[in-house]
């Protein structure tokens, strides 16, 4: 399995956002894990909420078409009740495998103004392809009490608009997630200039491959890395592995 994280800028037109996003992802190779950076397509539109989140449809529809073969997790914005929730969705042959929207919200973003938090906590491990995969979405990086529901995972995805000011943060927390948890972390971080970038693959033991000039990561998936790491530096996560 390979892991791949996007690092691309969002602008204020959706259609060329998604066509963006789409090439990107039909140039990764198959057998693939890929994350998109927080509402990688519409953004946090606070002025076009119902444009964005009629235009979700149009993204479900072209994401699940390029999903045969790869595992593709963005986050965008629905409506439902006439309510606006920030939701995940993780696609994979060709159907929706997973959505989760996001509970904790960015008080200094507004989100809170403008999102509703998730109606119900659905943080937790799912299965692809053998593999545990667990999301937790930007601002929720920060709470330690969520860092226990995706205990055990192998890959833990993050979808972020992390702004600059707050660089460091996001990558030391980033490494922290992987060494605490012994699993991998795939981060990806908006390329917008108001963002930190700092997208990146983080192993089991710390070792982080970014690039802030580069659109695209990846890294070939390795589960030797997590079994050696819980045999050696045995915290209880080794009888988690399937």
């Amino acid at each position: 399995m390979n892991l791949v994280s996007l690092q691309i800028k969002t602008s204020n037109n959706f259609e060329t956002n998604l066509e963006n996003l789409k090439k990107l992802i039909t140039s990764c190779e198959e057998n693939s894990i890929i994350v998109a950076p927080e509402l990688a397509v519409v953004g946090f539109a606070y002025d076009r909420m119902n444009e964005a989140s009629d235009f979700c449809e149009k993204i479900i529809e072209d994401l699940k078409n390029l999903s045969s073969s790869k595992a593709i997790a963005i986050t965008t914005i629905v409506k439902e009740d006439d309510k606006f929730y920030n939701r995940l969705f993780i696609f994979y042959k060709n159907q929706i495998i997973h959505t989760q929207d996001k509970i904790k919200l960015f008080p200094l973003g507004e989100e809170d103004k403008y999102f509703s938090p998730s109606k119900q906590n659905s943080i937790k491990i799912i299965d692809i392809d053998g593999l545990k995969v667990a999301t937790l979405i930007c601002f929720e990086l920060r709470f330690p009490i969520l860092w226990e529901q995706i205990k055990g995972a192998d890959i833990i995805l993050n979808p972020s608009m992390w702004g600059v000011k707050r660089k460091d943060h996001y990558e030391s927390i980033s490494k922290a997630l992987a060494l605490v948890n012994q699993a991998f972390v795939i981060a990806s971080n908006s390329a917008n200039d108001n963002m930190a970038k700092g997208s990146a693959i983080i192993s089991p033991f710390g070792e982080v491959l970014k690039d802030d000039s580069k659109d695209i990561l990846n890294k070939r998936f390795d589960k030797n890395e997590i079994e050696k790491v819980r045999k050696y530096i045995d915290i209880g996560l080794n009888k988690k592995i399937c």
